[in-house]
């Protein structure tokens, strides 16, 4: 069971359940498919979609400590923590890969966070890549200076998150057949597919590539829940060369999308999200009658 949430966190307001929104597009239609979208992205201004979901777990647990957690220099996680710390009075600290970033004038994504408070430390390459390993991990809070931290792992994916991300599944229910969602840690997918009812298939599409997601999201099920939960799968065909990769037939995609239903197509996840149901729409993959919910996890960074 989920702890209460920690004073303040509630005085934001969360737009919960997040609203469920049909849109009638030509190329599901023609199939017999209903395309749903769920409005992750209208819960909170700055905790947009799945970083609410995983973080307001997380800051109940912190219980006010500072929170330490980890993220590349354009990660949205990174972005999300150091507002949810600017918001609730809770000092960050965020642990950036690459040390050579220390040297040269922070990007958009890092000046937002360094404005919101959170204190950047830039780790070396080979050294990120140690992370989880508790040695390595002990070595970087001692150099960040946040030995007695609250730690957050990359993408903010752990048992908390996923337990949060339970409700996902749960403001669901009845409304589709199949619920998809853009992937990089697998947390989301890992709770949205415990919370869906019988019947109900939650499909990941990884923004990644290297095929390692399968276990992943096995193994946050496991810490979560004990084993494995709910019908879910993983297409893992539209990466499109990886994360952060935005060419241009997906940015083409993505605005033709917009200009369809005036939505504003974030490119790094949602946007993989929408072409790769487009293209299994085309292929067939939906049953005539099917719905099919994408949950909108994010939007364009301004």
């Amino acid at each position: 069971m989920t702890s209460p949430d920690p004073p303040g966190l509630a005085t934001l307001r969360p737009r919960l359940p997040s609203p469920v929104q049909e849109v009638v597009d030509d190329r599901f239609e023609r199939r017999g498919v209903r395309l749903l979208l769920k409005r992750d992205d209208l819960i909170h201004p700055e905790l947009i979609g799945n970083k609410w979901r995983k973080l307001a777990p997380n800051l109940t647990a912190a219980a006010g400590r500072t929170v330490v957690t980890f993220g590349g220099a354009w990660s949205n996680h990174l972005r999300a923590t150091a507002a949810a710390g600017r918001l609730l009075g809770i000092p960050t600290v965020g642990v950036v890969r690459g040390d050579e970033l220390a040297d040269r004038p922070l990007n958009p994504s890092l000046t937002r966070c360094a404005s919101d408070g959170m204190r950047l430390h830039f780790v070396d390459r080979a050294t990120y890549r140690r992370k989880s390993s508790p040695r390595d991990l002990a070595a970087i809070l001692r150099a960040a200076d946040a030995e007695d931290a609250y730690v957050v792992p990359e993408g903010g994916s752990n048992a908390e998150a996923v337990r949060g991300c339970r409700a996902l599944g749960t403001e669901l229910h009845g409304r589709a057949e199949v619920v998809a969602v853009a992937c990089g840690t697998g947390g989301t997918l890992a709770g949205l597919a415990a919370g869906l009812g019988p019947g109900v298939r939650a499909l990941g599409v990884p923004v990644l590539k290297g095929g390692f997601l399968t276990a992943g999201t096995e193994a946050l099920q496991r810490e979560a829940f004990g084993g494995r939960r709910g019908t879910w799968s993983l297409d893992e065909r539209f990466h499109f060369g990886g994360y952060a990769r935005v060419p241009a037939e997906l940015d083409a995609f993505a605005e033709d999308f917009e200009q369809r239903h005036g939505l504003p197509v974030e490119r790094l996840y949602v946007a993989k999200l929408l072409y790769g149901l487009v293209a299994l729409a085309g292929e067939g993959a939906f049953p005539r009658g099917t719905a099919v919910a994408a949950v909108i996890t994010g939007r364009p960074f301004p």
